[in-house]
C-alpha cells in the first residue's frame, strides 16, 4: 500500500483511473477518508487519473498530535504532487478538503487547474464552537462524537434509504484517530479565509447540498461571491456529504464543471 513521506509523516494514497489521464486531487472531509469519494471513482476513472490520499490524522496516514493548520494540510498536498511529479492537478475537496483547496488556489496557483469546493466554508467560527467538539472527543473518544456527526451530514431520508452507506460513514468516523480530529479541528478553528480567497484566479466550482446545516448554502454562496467568476450548484436532498447523498448530481456538476461530461 503507497505512502509517501511528506513534512515528517507517513502520507497513504491510492492512484486509479486513467494512468496517462489528467490529473485530480481528492481531499477528504474532516473525520472520513478516501473512501468517502468511492461513489465518485466509477464516473471520475473514465476521464482522470485520480489521485486520492487520507488527510493527515485520518485513515492510513499519520496522526501525530496537533495542532495542525490548513497551511499544513496545505503543504501536505503539494508534498503528495511533487512526491507524484504532478506539476498542476484539478482538485475536489469537501469540507475540510474544501478548506485545504481554497487555501491551495490561493497560495499555488500555478499547482491548480480547475478548483471544485464542497460543502465547505471559507470561516467556520466562532472559535468557541469547536471547544465542545474537541473536549467530547478526547474525553469520551470518537464515540461521543459520532451520533451527532452522522446527523448533521446525512438527512434523515437518506439514513432510513441507504442504512449501508451512512454505517460506512460512520465506520470512517469512529477510526479516526483522536489526535487526528482534534489536530483538524484546531485547522479549521483558526482559519479566516474570507478576504484571502478574493486573489483565486482558477476557474473555481462550489457545490453545497441545499439541506447542509454545517457549511450551509449561505455559506457557499459567501465563497462563491469572494471567488470572481466561480460557479455555484446547489444539490437538492443533501446535507453535508452532497457526493454520497446526490451522487449522480454531483457527478454530473462536477464533471460538467470540468468540461468531461
Amino acid at each position: 500500500m503507497p505512502h509517501a513521506k511528506i513534512n515528517g509523516i507517513d502520507l497513504y494514497y491510492e492512484i486509479s483511473g486513467q494512468e496517462d489521464g489528467p490529473p485530480i486531487l481528492f481531499s477528504n472531509s474532516l473525520a472520513s477518508t478516501l473512501h468517502m469519494w468511492d461513489p465518485q471513482m466509477p464516473a471520475f476513472e473514465k476521464h482522470y487519473k485520480v489521485i486520492r490520499y487520507d488527510s493527515r490524522g485520518h485513515g492510513k496516514s499519520s496522526a501525530p498530535e496537533g495542532p495542525y493548520s490548513i497551511e499544513m494540510l496545505v503543504d501536505d498536498a503539494i508534498g503528495l504532487l511533487d512526491h507524484l511529479g504532478i506539476d498542476k492537478t484539478d482538485f475536489c475537496g469537501l469540507s475540510k478538503g474544501g478548506m485545504v483547496g481554497q487555501r491551495l488556489g490561493t497560495l499555488h496557483p500555478d499547482r491548480v487547474g480547475r478548483l471544485v469546493l464542497c460543502d465547505t466554508g471559507c470561516y467556520m467560527g466562532p472559535p468557541e464552537m469547536w471547544e465542545g467538539r474537541i473536549d467530547t472527543a478526547g474525553v469520551d473518544g470518537m464515540e461521543g462524537v459520532v451520533d451527532a456527526t452522522v446527523m448533521r451530514w446525512f438527512t434523515e431520508p437518506f439514513q432510513k434509504s441507504d442504512p449501508a452507506a451512512v454505517d460506512k460513514v460512520r465506520s470512517m468516523i469512529l477510526n479516526t484517530p483522536v489526535p487526528g480530529f482534534i489536530g483538524c479541528c484546531r485547522a479549521i478553528q483558526g482559519m479566516d479565509q474570507r478576504e484571502t480567497i478574493q486573489a483565486i484566479t482558477a476557474p473555481t466550482l462550489v457545490v453545497v447540498g441545499a439541506d447542509d446545516p454545517g457549511t450551509t448554502p449561505d455559506a457557499a454562496r459567501e465563497i462563491h461571491k469572494r471567488i470572481k467568476g466561480s460557479k455555484l450548484e446547489i444539490l437538492p436532498d443533501a446535507a453535508h456529504l452532497s457526493n454520497i447523498e446526490q451522487p449522480k448530481l454531483f457527478d454530473a456538476a462536477v464533471l460538467g464543471f470540468l468540461g468531461k461530461a
